[in-house]
């Protein structure tokens, strides 16, 4: 039975990790994920082997619980599954060769500080693809974590890691597998070290106990008469939104929004690229399909339209610089873009364009575009959409709602979203089209997301995706009226805006900002250390 002990310990927090990530209803199984993997460190004395066990269990992570990604870009899966499995290792790494240098205390201190740092740059370099960020893990199981307020997902991050380190803390240096298989249980129970495991579930238990006492009280009736209506179009994203002549797309998101909407409908949201037309920004006033929209605005002069578009800026002759910039074959030059747009009755329009790139759907960083064309025979990009410097809001006078423009993707970064709140935003949109994922756990994944969005800054969201799933969602975490995959539908509830700023609003992810300069401090000073042994040790030869 050895052979348990030597197939089964080494991929066993890849199992685990895939086991407590959502949509799975075992999210406590986070707080024991990685205590195999100490083990595993501990016991193997080579580097590289330790790193390809490494490697092993997160490509066990990524790939079990983000494989959906294949659906909408076999490039964009594969990229993203073996980039982030390799680069999840450096904080390991890192642990290993501090605690080689100055002990274990101090390299699980540094696992903690280079584990956030590596989040916090994974949500701000030209490669981010912070999906699996831990603290996100609670996404169903939003009771837990109603502090986020405070701390942002960072907070959740620091929270997982210190509860497995103080329950390996707690277990002795042989792991139970080997202790079951060689007989030794009574040995091992008498080598726990308790104070370390209470304090591990106290931790859990106190954290828990914290987020219920911070749960916000909702008032029973909702104070304003203003409603706000989503559309759920369930147009299919890869044919039939593309084949099907706009028109007749754009009656449709009409019919449905207009089975919801009342003289209270204030404002009114479609999803990411609902309107499939390829426009020239400057064109927008004059162009056919738009026409149709504006028509429909002035019919009901009451609402703001919050939807996404397809377009595109025309620069002229001279290039403005920037690896998004396109060219046609006359030489003229242009930007495309994955647009947010808004418009009221007075037929004025406002423009936000998605800032946070899917890397290798949407964009490439500027240091691999020799690989553009390998990319783009995957289903990717050639190049990079145009992209808005920051977050923006759209505002309209005489309208109530001053919306926060999030596209897709960008509603999975906690500062970010934090920066709309930050700049008046009083209610969180989210516009999307997780429709390329198909019918797998990727939509529902996303959709749980928004609902850490809309506790960190204690708002309101409402969720339009093409399909699946569309909703309202409170300042408490919970989904309201959650329409499910594969279905056309309207919904329509009174929303409150939110002008108050929570604490994470206010400071946004402030803990990030604290570790990385500490952890660089101890990184600098494992190497000055190792640097010193080795000189010391060459004098004395």
């Amino acid at each position: 039975m050895k052979w348990i002990n030597r197939l089964l310990l080494p991929v066993l927090p890849g199992l685990l990790l895939f086991a407590a990530w959502p949509i799975s209803p075992f999210n406590f199984l986070i707080f024991v994920a990685f205590v195999p993997l100490f083990w595993v460190e501990r016991q193997t004395r080579n580097d590289s082997r330790f790193f390809l066990l490494l490697l092993l269990n997160l490509f066990i992570w990524n790939i079990s619980t983000t494989w959906w990604i294949w659906n909408a870009s076999p490039g964009g899966a594969a990229g993203a599954i073996i980039a982030n499995s390799t680069l999840m290792c450096f904080p390991w790494m890192g642990y290993r060769y501090t605690k080689r240098q100055l002990g274990e205390s101090a390299g699980l201190l540094g696992l903690v500080l280079f584990w956030l740092t590596w989040e916090y740059i994974h949500h701000n370099w030209e490669l981010s693809w912070p999906w699996l960020t831990l603290g996100n893990v609670f996404s169903t199981s939003t009771s837990w974590v109603q502090w986020y307020e405070y701390t942002g997902t960072t907070g959740g991050s620091l929270w997982v890691l210190l509860v497995n380190i103080f329950l390996y803390k707690g277990l002795p240096k042989k792991n139970p597998v080997a202790a079951v298989l060689g007989k030794e249980e009574k040995r091992f129970l008498k080598q726990v070290q308790w104070k370390w495991i209470i304090s591990g579930l106290a931790l859990v238990l106190v954290v828990i106990a914290v987020s219920r006492l911070l749960l916000p009280t909702l008032p029973a009736k909702i104070k304003t008469a203003d409603n706000v209506v989503v559309v759920q179009p369930n147009v299919e994203a890869y044919t039939q939104k593309f084949n099907t002549d706009p028109a007749i797309l754009i009656d449709k998101m009409i019919a449905l929004s207009e089975s919801k909407m009342d003289a209270q409908t204030r404002l009114l949201i479609w999803p990411e690229t609902a309107i499939p037309v390829q426009v020239w920004e400057h064109e927008i006033e004059t162009n056919r399909y738009y026409q149709q929209v504006f028509a429909f605005v002035r019919k009901h002069p009451q609402i703001m339209l919050l939807t996404g578009i397809d377009s595109y800026k025309l620069w002229g002759n001279e290039n403005p610089g920037g690896f998004s910039i396109r060219q046609l074959k006359n030489g003229v030059y242009y930007e495309a873009f994955n647009t947010a747009f808004a418009t009221d009755s007075s037929d004025r329009f406002e423009l936000y364009h998605k800032s946070k790139l899917v890397p290798g759907v949407e964009s490439l960083p500027s240091w691999l575009s020799f690989l553009s064309d390998v990319f783009d025979d995957l289903g990717g990009t050639t190049g990079s959409l145009g992209r808005s410097k920051e977050a923006d809001v759209f505002s309209f006078a005489g309208n109530p709602y001053h919306p926060a423009p999030i596209i897709c993707y960008e509603s999975i970064y906690s500062d970010y979203v934090a920066d709309y709140c930050r700049k008046g935003a009083d209610i969180i949109t989210v516009i999307t089209n997780d429709g390329w994922w198909g019918n797998t756990p990727g939509y529902h994944q996303h959709m749980n997301m928004s609902r850490l969005r809309a506790i960190e800054n204690r708002k309101w969201v409402a969720r339009s995706a093409n399909t699946g799933i569309s909703c309202f969602i409170d300042p408490a975490g919970n989904p309201l009226q959650a329409k499910p995959w594969d279905m056309a539908a309207a919904i329509k509830m009174p929303v409150e805006p939110v002008d108050a700023k929570t604490f994470y609003t206010r400071y946004g992810d402030w803990m990030s900002r604290f570790a990385w300069p500490m952890a660089v401090a101890l990184f600098f000073w494992t190497l000055f250390t190792d640097i010193r042994k080795k000189i010391v040790k060459k004098s004395r030869q």
